[in-house]
């Protein structure tokens, strides 16, 4: 399995801090997307394979390319947003994930509290799980209203890391 993507998460209160973060997140993906394949040694738990369609598989084979990187996405939210930068993340999100509206704000947010207490898990312990896949924290207090379209980018981002890394973040299959 190779990583192809490199995920970048902010959760920020302040609009005009993300403006001037803007330039640096596009700077080290610029960066990022020039290092070569690096190939993923570590199992991941052992866990049933996800079982991918047809086209999800042909999206995900074809994102090897490493000029179709996604820069960055923005929620529509006015008090919170959540930059995600991962190669693919933005066509499967259109092309492929449940449209807005098809799951409740209460239900992602729960599973997006499990869901981030497992990657934060895994951050903190890179000898057992891909320190390339782990590499930042989030922070995702469950306690604040994110809003829908925060909440729908980031559990769908969860289901898109699942099934496009083979890993398992909670008891649940990362379905469509």
């Amino acid at each position: 399995m190779y990583l192809s993507g490199f995920l970048f998460i902010f959760l920020l209160m302040d609009y005009s801090r993300l403006k001037s973060l803007t330039p640096i997140a596009c700077f080290l993906l610029f960066v990022l997307s020039c290092t070569t394949k690096q190939n993923l040694t570590k199992a991941t738990q052992g866990n049933l394979p996800v079982v991918l369609s047809e086209e999800e598989t042909q999206l995900f084979e074809q994102l090897d390319d490493p000029n179709k990187a996604n820069i960055e996405m923005e929620a529509d939210s006015t008090e919170y947003d959540i930059i995600i930068i991962d190669i693919g993340f933005n066509a499967w999100l259109q092309g492929i994930a449940r449209p807005k509206g098809y799951y409740s704000q209460s239900f992602m947010e729960s599973r997006n509290y499990i869901y981030v207490l497992e990657w934060n898990r895994r951050v903190l312990q890179p000898d057992q799980f891909p320190p390339l896949l782990y590499e930042l924290q989030i922070d995702y207090d469950p306690t604040i209203d994110y809003g829908y379209d925060v909440n729908y980018q980031l559990y769908n981002y969860f289901i898109y890391f699942q099934r496009r890394y083979n890993q398992r973040l909670g008891p649940f299959l990362p379905r469509i």
